[in-house]
């Protein structure tokens, strides 16, 4: 490990982390870190960005740049305040960050994640020696085997040729990929899937002509590069839909496409490449809208996921998350009979930082594990003193993602909050969203069963906004229908919606489920879903969401609420 810093004390810090794993080598700056890494086999660098001689960046594009060292992974040091620094290492390779003050633990997490990262991949490539060697011998000669496009290194290094002496020419990177590809696989077979792909092969070709290149990247993942004025997307998909139509296929084969206009030709071709993929990103499997061009704005959301990754494992432990309540309310008892906790993230600099920049991300890399068992903690903590404070407690509901249910401790962990802060499981309700069902829904069913069984109850979340809503309430063991909140927002106009949501409940009711309906904000949706038999809501028009000493006072407020509990526990 080449440690690289001009601050000898940080220097020392890492070098004491990592001295059991690694042989340490150090150096004071960019410079000298290229002398000793030409001398040395390294097999990581941790790579600070400020420093004399030469700095980080310049350091890590020389790397890149040597096909000697480019694959060496390059772990960067930086301080909490350099987000734009952040940003530019990313782009120029670096595989991970670390931040100053360096906290052991998530140091050593992000090496080692950064490490198995690079070990996985030649571990993929020793068990498929002969895959390996075909594409060793593709890439020398720089063409893919099926379609007889570029490979993905001849692409890069010929489209980078192509812009670079053609500087006065503005040029477009376009990134394709097929819908659900690997359904032609399932479907028909292999030989079937390998048509489609060289079919689209030639398309291309035939589109780009000597205007530009184009190549087969992987799988079913394409990329051409030609100049802009020339490349007319909506032609270019009609024209891959026209030939994929001629295959008569069993399976419908629809492109999506991100296109990124070059504004500088200097920038690395993987790099443009990524940038297309983040546009097509924006619109696959969006059935209006084919394809989408690279701007301004896909940058400063990327930047933005880099600041929530980069902060989301200190927050968490200075407690920047915090829960709110947002009471449901019984239009017959006249009081609050729940409430469901929701998590919101108060940053020091960014302040309230909205759920939807943070869950969807969570929920891809995994940390909302982490963050669902912090934040039904923080509940537990919440009733153990409504109990202490009123003498009384009002059950909340709080979220379990999908990817809680492959823990299979799971219903020990909720036993032990229970045991810990002397509550009981009728306390906290469990809501899971429709979509969660879809995942594995055997597993789910079985951990549901055995959470009943300790006397927990379940809600299914955003019922009525998935295609398969009916099925599931016949298979799934849910105790409490949530009805989505868009069949709400129609019923006072729509005689269809509202219909709709009327034979839901007495669906429910006829099944012997509850139901709450969410998104409740006019006196006049009010007044309907009483009239339907509906008494338990939620929305604004009764309480936005809370934080938590607030719910506590609004509780003490109602003495009712502990009546109607003590009667539903009778």
């Amino acid at each position: 490990m080449l440690i690289v810093d001009d601050v000898e004390i940080n220097r020392s810090i890492l070098e004491e982390f990592f001295k059991d794993d690694y042989e340490i080598l150090q150096a004071e700056n960019g410079l000298q870190a290229y002398e000793i890494i030409e001398q040395n086999n390294v097999d990581i660098v941790l790579l600070d960005l400020v420093m004399p001689v030469m700095d980080g960046f310049e350091l890590i594009t020389r790397l890149k740049k040597d096909s000697r060292f480019s694959s060496i992974p390059v772990v960067a040091t930086t301080s909490r305040s350099e987000e734009e620094n952040e940003a530019r290492m990313m782009e120029l390779g670096a595989a991970d960050f670390v931040t100053k003050p360096y906290h052991p633990v998530i140091v050593r997490c992000r090496v080692r994640n950064v490490m198995a990262r690079l070990e996985n991949e030649w571990r993929k490539i020793e068990q498929a020696e002969q895959r390996v060697q075909l594409l060793e011998l593709s890439r020398k000669i720089g063409e893919d085997p099926l379609t007889g496009l570029y490979n993905r290194e001849k692409f890069y290094s010929a489209a980078a040729e192509l812009m670079q002496h053609n500087s006065n020419t503005k040029y477009a990177i376009a990134y394709f990929d097929i819908s659900h590809f690997k359904v032609i696989n399932d479907l028909c077979d292999m030989e079937t899937g390998n048509l489609v792909l060289k079919t689209a092969g030639a398309c291309l070709a035939h589109y780009v002509g000597d205007m530009g290149i184009c190549a087969r990247l992987e799988a079913d993942h394409f990329a051409i590069c030609m100049p802009e004025d020339l490349l007319m997307m909506d032609d270019l998909i009609e024209a891959l839909d026209r030939d994929m139509q001629t295959l008569v296929l069993p399976h419908t084969v629809m492109f999506y496409a991100g296109v990124f206009p070059v504004d500088d030709v200097f920038l690395p071709v993987d790099q443009m490449c990524d940038r297309a993929h983040m546009a097509l990103s924006v619109v696959k499997d969006n059935y209006q809208k084919r394809y989408a061009v690279y701007d301004g704005l896909m940058r400063e959301r990327m930047m933005d996921e880099q600041m929530i990754l980069r902060e989301m494992e200190f927050a968490i432990e200075q407690k920047q998350f915090s829960i709110y309540l947002q009471p449901i309310y019984s239009v017959v008892k006249k009081c609050d009979t729940s409430a469901e906790a929701l998590v919101r993230w108060v940053h020091p600099k960014e302040g309230m930082i909205s759920p939807a920049r943070f869950i969807p991300l969570f929920e891809r890399n995994g940390f909302i594990v982490r963050l669902d068992h912090y934040v039904w903690e923080e509940v537990c903590r919440l009733l153990a003193e409504e109990r202490d404070k009123l003498g009384r407690v009002v059950p909340v509901s709080v979220n379990v993602s999908r990817l809680d249910f492959y823990d299979e401790n799971l219903l020990e962990f909720f036993m032990g909050l229970m045991k810990k802060y002397d509550l009981e499981p009728w306390m906290i309700k469990l809501e899971v969203t429709e979509s969660a069902y879809t995942d594995n829904p055997q597993q789910i069913m079985t951990m549901m069963r055995r959470f009943q069984d300790a006397g927990f109850k379940f809600l299914m979340d955003d019922f009525g906004s998935g295609y398969s809503s009916l099925s599931m309430l016949r298979n799934l063991p849910v105790n409490i229908l949530k009805i989505d909140m868009k069949f709400v927002q129609e019923i006072v106009t729509s005689f269809r919606a509202a219909k709709i949501m009327e034979h839901m409940v007495q669906l429910a009711h006829d099944i012997h489920m509850e139901v709450v309906i969410e998104g409740v904000e006019t006196k006049e949706q009010v007044e309907f879903l009483q009239e339907i038999g509906c008494d338990e809501i939620q929305g604004y028009y009764f309480s936005k969401p809370m934080p938590k000493d607030e719910y506590i006072e609004r509780l003490a407020g109602s003495p009712v609420v502990g009546e109607a509990l003590e009667k539903a526990e009778d």
